[in-house]
C-alpha cells in the first residue's frame, strides 16, 4: 500500500475532510500541483477549481473558490473560502457563485481600486465561468 498522509479539508462553515489519503490534486494560484506523503514543505494559495483527493477508500472531489494549502512531510491542510463536494453541487450552487464574483468585480470596477484588483476580480470571475462548462453544470 501506498504511503498516506493526513488530510484535513475546512471552510468557515464546516469541516469538509479529515482522512488518510495517498495524494491531492490542488489548483494553485500559480498552477495546479499534486501533493504526496514526503512532499517537501509549501505554502500555496488557490485559485477556484477541483480539488481532487486520492485515498485508500476512493475519490473524492470538492468545488473550491480560492484559499490556501499549506503542506508539509505528514499532511495537508487546506483552508477553502468555500468548498462544496462535486456529488453535492448543482447548477444553482454555480449561478451563485458566478453572481457573487460578478458582483464583486462589479464593486471593484466602481469603486476605482488599484487595476490589480480589478484585474484579480475578473480572472475570479472568469474562472467561475470556466468551471462551469467544465463541470457541464
Amino acid at each position: 500500500m501506498a504511503d498516506t498522509m493526513q488530510f484535513d479539508l475546512v471552510s468557515p462553515e464546516r469541516r469538509l475532510a479529515s482522512l488518510p489519503v495517498t495524494a491531492v490534486m490542488i489548483p494553485g494560484a500559480e498552477g495546479d500541483m499534486t501533493a504526496m506523503a514526503n512532499h517537501a514543505p509549501t505554502i500555496t494559495t488557490l485559485r477556484p477549481g477541483v480539488l481532487r483527493v486520492e485515498s485508500p477508500e476512493g475519490t473524492s472531489e470538492y468545488l473550491v473558490t480560492g484559499g490556501f494549502a499549506e503542506i508539509g512531510a505528514d499532511g495537508l491542510s487546506v483552508l477553502a473560502e468555500k468548498a462544496i463536494p462535486m456529488d453535492q453541487m448543482t447548477r444553482a450552487h454555480l449561478d451563485e457563485l458566478i453572481e457573487e464574483a460578478r458582483t464583486t468585480y462589479k464593486t471593484v470596477q466602481e469603486t476605482d481600486q488599484p487595476h490589480g484588483l480589478v484585474e484579480d476580480a475578473a480572472k475570479l470571475l472568469a474562472d467561475m465561468e470556466a468551471l462551469g462548462t467544465h463541470m457541464s453544470l
